[in-house]
């Protein structure tokens, strides 16, 4: 998947500014942003810098994971912000002491709580992403083809594994050739 190295995402029709990192391929997200639409604070900036304190004061692991990235700010300059990977940031999200993160809190006790069960009964991760994929509009036979074609590349991966192949670049060469085919 071809990703900008930044754009913008709406959510709740607000702009939330993002990075593509491609070297470790996750994107990052500015941390304002999310508060300014989190919070019902009049200055997003005090409102990151007080819980920024709080978390460093709390020995907050997240506080290390602060990447500071250029992304254009709202007068058109280039200015360094504070951002997150998505897992991070959700992280972050649990911390925010605001109603309307409330939802978000919510959906993260219910993802943690299905994984939770996954880990019990491997058939319900499988179970997920079937009716993920219908809910996306997928066909059936479109489905049953995707398992079976990822059931394919398991078995050769495992074999290449099992004769000594490191992953890596090679690896990473082999499986995207087994892909397109």
């Amino acid at each position: 998947m071809t990703k900008k190295d930044s754009s913008i995402v709406l959510f709740h029709e607000k702009q939330v500014r993002r990075h593509w990192n491609e070297k470790k391929e996750l994107w990052y997200f500015s941390i304002i942003d999310v508060i300014a639409i989190l919070t019902d604070a009049s200055i997003p900036r005090r409102y990151w810098s007080d819980l920024k304190s709080k978390l460093k004061n709390e020995g907050s692991e997240v506080y290390e994971k602060i990447v500071q990235l250029k992304m254009t700010a709202s007068d058109g300059k280039q200015r360094e912000t504070d951002s997150f990977s998505t897992e991070d940031l959700l992280r972050v999200i649990q911390s925010i002491p605001s109603p309307k993160a409330e939802p978000f809190k919510l959906w993260l006790a219910k993802v943690g709580y299905e994984r939770i069960e996954e880990t019990e009964n491997p058939e319900l991760a499988f179970d997920r992403a079937m009716e993920t994929y219908l809910k996306k509009g997928y066909s059936k036979e479109w489905i049953n083809q995707r398992i079976k074609s990822i059931e394919i590349r398991k078995e050769l991966t495992d074999e290449w594994q099992g004769r000594g192949m490191k992953e890596g670049l090679e690896y990473a060469i082999l499986t995207d050739e087994i892909t397109k085919a």
